[in-house]
């Protein structure tokens, strides 16, 4: 079980290429590439230690107080899942620093893509892969805790995809995307997409070697997200209010959004856009060519 999130660990991550993938997998390049495949989850559990408690009294007479202490060793347990958590992030930023200077070595801009479910990443890159795909080169890594749907939606287009499925687990982590990098291995000078996990939590804990970080959310999905979900938006770079077309049947407030997004981050970049009908798409195209 992961430390920091309490997901389940990695046994059940699978990585995927669908079939018919442009790339057979041949690597012609020899060059290293950052995967030491050191586990962020080693299962190193803390508790081999000999409890300081061995809750055996030296006192033979009857003692009046029952001893009922209402906080059993909690303090203990906060202090080791605190540790084991730094352990397991500062593992994962290793990793997630080394996939971020391999993708720079070759010129590729990573951008990390996160949001709940449900909120359209999918069409959004269906439609981003479709517009301005002939300008540049474009790769996927979908996730998914299972499933290969949204990767064979992506394959259809034509893009090199590959599938992580987390199986337990609620986020991709440098490791996963360590190992996604080695299955899809994007060309250089390309546009690299990473579809996370839908979980506006603990995705937002997990650096990837991402270039930026982009938070998708809907105009159905109510305009305080930012504000029950903190850390996700503080981490972002760029917010896509997405369904914009929807906006004349819900009640959802652009500008409150806005504001609440600034409170968090006020750096936060905004853009707000349908995939569906193209309406504001214009403005995501001019924010990657920025990058």
């Amino acid at each position: 079980m992961c430390a920091t999130c309490g997901c389940g660990d990695e046994t059940g991550t699978r990585i995927t290429v669908p079939h018919e993938h442009p790339h057979d997998h041949e690597h012609p390049h020899d060059h290293e590439h950052p995967h030491d495949h050191e586990h962020p989850h080693d299962h190193e559990h803390p508790h081999d230690h000999e409890h300081p408690h061995d809750h055996t009294h030296p006192h033979d007479h009857e003692h009046p107080h029952t001893h009922e202490h209402p906080h059993t060793h909690e303090h203990v347990t906060e202090t080791e899942t605190v540790t084991l958590e730094q352990k397991v992030l500062a593992k994962n930023d290793l990793t997630a620093e080394r996939n971020r200077g391999w993708l720079a070595g070759r010129g590729v801009l990573a951008l990390n893509v996160m949001s709940s479910p449900g909120s359209g990443k999918t069409t959004l890159l269906e439609r981003t892969i479709a517009d301005i795909g002939g300008q540049r080169r474009v790769s996927v890594v979908e996730g998914d805790q299972e499933t290969m749907l949204d990767a064979n939606r992506i394959k259809a287009t034509g893009c090199a995809v590959v599938q992580v499925n987390t199986g337990a687990g609620c986020h991709l982590d440098a490791e996963m995307m360590r190992d996604a990098l080695t299955a899809l291995d994007p060309e250089p000078n390309s546009l690299l997409f990473i579809e996370n996990v839908g979980n506006l939590v603990c995705p937002a804990l997990f650096d990837l070697g991402e270039k930026s970080r982009v938070v998708v959310i809907s105009v159905t999905e109510g305009t305080d997200k930012p504000l029950k979900y903190p850390h996700m938006f503080a981490a972002a770079n760029l917010v896509i209010v997405n369904k914009a077309d929807l906006l004349p049947y819900v009640d959802f407030d652009v500008d409150l959004c806005t504001k609440y997004a600034r409170s968090v981050n006020p750096d936060l970049q905004m853009i707000t856009l349908s995939a569906t009908t193209g309406q504001g798409i214009q403005q995501w195209y001019d924010w990657i060519a920025k990058q």
